[in-house]
């Protein structure tokens, strides 16, 4: 997912109208467990995973539920949400950006980077209108 695919690539040289890019997963059996439980934690995870995507952060909501976290950060160029099951050590990512000069992938890998997880099922797809 860190490359750009051929087609991908081919699309953005022909400056389609609209362009996003949609990155989601699920993090299964978290390294890092600690950090599940931590709302403070996960609101500046997801701003640093804002930074290094290059996206401009305009709101942040959590919410702790039982012993998990829900943090949604509302960007200027869409939202990157985060939701935990501690107890499992269990999360799901969403970070969805629009805009060529963004780089969800990055963000994603730098979430995926701090949660630590042994097992990751993920997907994107882009969201083109040409």
């Amino acid at each position: 997912m860190e490359t750009l695919t051929e087609a991908r690539q081919l699309r953005l040289e022909r400056r389609p109208r609209v362009y996003g890019y949609h990155v989601y997963g699920n993090f299964i059996d978290c390294a890092n467990s600690e950090i599940l439980v931590d709302e403070e934690a996960l609101k500046d995870l997801v701003v640093e995973a804002a930074y290094i995507g290059n996206m401009k952060v305009l709101d942040i909501k959590s919410w702790k539920i039982g012993l998990g976290v829900s943090v949604v950060a509302v960007i200027l160029e869409s939202h990157i949400a985060i939701h935990t099951w501690p107890e499992y050590r269990f999360a799901t990512v969403d970070v969805y950006s629009c805009g060529t000069h963004t780089n969800p992938v990055a963000a994603f890998e730098h979430i995926k980077s701090t949660l630590k997880p042994r097992i990751v099922e993920s997907g994107g797809f882009e969201r083109v209108l040409e």
